[in-house]
């Protein structure tokens, strides 16, 4: 997965056989051209006036060497914009599959802003390089040598002189790489930061607003749009030498076969047809000066794709085993995860229900995306019905294991693909069940459009409950071995709360839940007390709870209740 695919590999380079074929037939053209002008030249020279039927055969010639050459442009346009776009399917499905392969720990790492500008940022630059940079150049040094070449058999010198022009205006503008590179690398850094903060306050405006900061935060943006203003007038200055000295190109080029046609003494007409040329050619020229520009935007994007496909993904195993039909017993043993759960030893019975409780930050979360497999162990291992997580089909892993997290939010769509997203084929007779196990069933009727109601990112749309539900119900529908329910039952007003209750008693797999109430404990069979990533306590809630360790403490030192939603509930048991 770290090596990024080759701009010409596969099928690509097919459409690139076209574009040179594209510069060819267009260096053919203007050498048309070029003969028909010299033609009607050479009569003139001699005091022939040409024949009507010599003339009309010269616009002919003329008239077809403009369609063909403008025919050729725009299917040059067309096959260029389909390398490009072939080329950046084949990368964004490449840095998707790499995205999907990286943990969700890692992914975390960085900013979703940050990671977006890979897939559409990065991959536009890239785009403009291979569809507007690579190919043109590849029709425009075709298009040269060919009409170059041509016009070397009728004057070798003046051809000389065009391609000395046309080298010396290349070499100027690779002399302005470094400093274009560079203006280029500080743009992309504002504008990465501007964006990075804009993404930030579109999802915390109520945060901005809440907290009286409206002031504060326009003067931030104020000082980083100043910034990007400055940085990308910093570029076009770089970007107007390249159009500078392209444009300086072709008009020397013109002026260096009249000098050189004068001062070698070359025919009128062969010189009125390298006129043609040199002009057929200036176009393309022109465009060259824009190749830099696309090319040094490229390695910088090139340079940040890499940094991305350079980061870590989880194991895979190169034949991993199909996950066998078990009761749902886990084991962990010497489960390490640097910096977060260390060095756990522990086993989960069949059907059974684990209360994993402790103070923030003390890896319970971390516990359970070790063993949903969301993140690999720095050692140690997972095991299901006696079989190591890291050895089985990732599939397999994914259909055993129902987790609900904070960090496993509902999907913009419709609220059927939430609830089956697990499973997308799973008959509606078993989507309305796991729907009405899960108290949704006023909830969708409520709806106008039922389970096709659209659903925003997140949920926002929904209550924290129903948002509850629903993620429940993506959980269970398949019916997994193994329920993992990370603070599911936190902050829900009592009918949630209830419906949590119902479907871990009526649950019969095997279930761990991290929780901070106090009266979920009387629901599980063991209490694991984690602090600083370590298991310290393990037993029956009723033996620890009377005892005098640190889980007794635990919740001695707490409030009754959580919430007055949590006391309602309670009160009500």
């Amino acid at each position: 997965m770290g090596a990024m695919p080759r701009a010409l590999g596969g099928k690509r380079w097919r459409i690139l056989a076209l574009l040179i074929g594209n510069g060819f037939a267009q260096a053919a053209a203007a050498i048309a051209a070029a003969l028909s002008v010299e033609r009607v030249f050479g009569m003139l020279e001699a005091l022939r006036r040409p024949s009507g039927t010599e003339l009309a055969t010269a616009a002919c010639v003329l008239a077809a060497a403009a369609a063909v050459t403008a025919a050729l442009r725009g299917r040059e346009r067309v096959d260029a914009e389909r390398l490009g776009q072939a080329y950046t399917h084949r990368l964004r499905i490449h840095l998707f599959e790499h995205l999907t392969e990286m943990s969700a720990r890692t992914v975390g790492q960085k900013a979703q802003g940050s990671t977006a500008m890979r897939f559409v940022g990065d991959l536009t630059v890239l785009r403009r390089w291979v569809s507007r940079g690579l190919a043109r150049l590849v029709v425009a040094g075709t298009m040269a040598v060919g009409a170059l070449s041509a016009l070397a058999f009728v004057s070798p010198v003046l051809s000389t002189s065009v391609a000395v022009t046309i080298v010396a205006g290349a070499s100027l503008s690779l002399l302005q790489g470094g400093a274009l590179r560079s203006a280029d690398r500080n743009a992309r850094r504002r504008r990465s930061r501007l964006a990075g903060n804009v993404n930030e306050k579109i999802g915390a405006i109520g945060v901005v607003q809440a907290n009286g900061a409206v002031d504060r935060e326009t003067r931030r943006m104020t000082r980083q749009s100043r910034r990007l203003r400055d940085a990308m007038v910093r570029r076009a200055g770089r970007l107007g030498r390249l159009d500078a000295i392209a444009e300086a190109t072709a008009s020397v080029a013109i002026g260096a076969v009249l000098i050189t046609g004068v001062t070698a003494r070359v025919a009128a007409p062969t010189v009125a047809a390298a006129m043609v040329v040199v002009g057929l050619l200036s176009t393309q020229l022109r465009g060259l000066g824009r190749v830099q520009e696309y090319w040094q935007g490229a390695r910088v994007s090139r340079e940040a794709i890499q940094r991305f496909l350079d980061r870590p993904t989880m194991q895979r195993d190169a034949d991993p085993l199909p996950l066998e039909a078990g009761p749902g017993r886990l084991e962990m043993e010497a489960l390490t995860l640097d910096g977060a759960v260390t060095d756990v030893d522990a086993v989960v019975e069949p059907g059974s229900t684990v209360a994993i409780v402790g103070p923030n930050g003390a890896g319970k979360s971390s516990l359970l995306g070790l063993i949903a497999r969301m993140v690999d162990p720095h050692s140690g291992a997972v095991r299901l019905d006696g079989q190591d997580l890291a050895s089985a089909s990732i599939d397999d892993v994914r259909g055993a294991i129902g987790f609900v997290a904070p960090d496993l939010p509902l999907l913009r769509g419709s609220l059927r693909r939430n609830l089956t997203y697990r499973r997308p084929d799973a008959e509606a007779d078993e989507v309305a069940d796991v729907a009405a196990r899960c108290g949704l069933d006023g909830l969708i009727s409520r709806l106008d459009d039922g389970y096709e109601t659209r659903i925003a990112e997140g949920g926002r749309d929904l209550s924290s409950g129903e948002r509850q539900r629903v993620l429940l119900a993506r959980a269970l529908l398949g019916h997994p071995l193994v329920l993992l329910l990370d603070e599911a039952d936190a902050n829900l007003d009592p009918a949630t709360t209830g419906v949590v209750d119902r479907v871990l008693r009526e649950y019969d797999g095997t279930t761990l839940i991290v929780t901070h109430r106090r009266q979920r404990l009387a629901s599980a069979d063991v209490v694991w007390f984690f602090d600083s990533g370590r298991l310290v306590e393990s037993g029956p809630p009723e033996v620890l709870l009377d005892a005098d360790g640190p889980t007794a403490h635990f919740f001695a030192s707490a409030p009754p209740a959580s919430s007055a939603a949590e006391r309602t509930a309670d009160a009500g048991r």
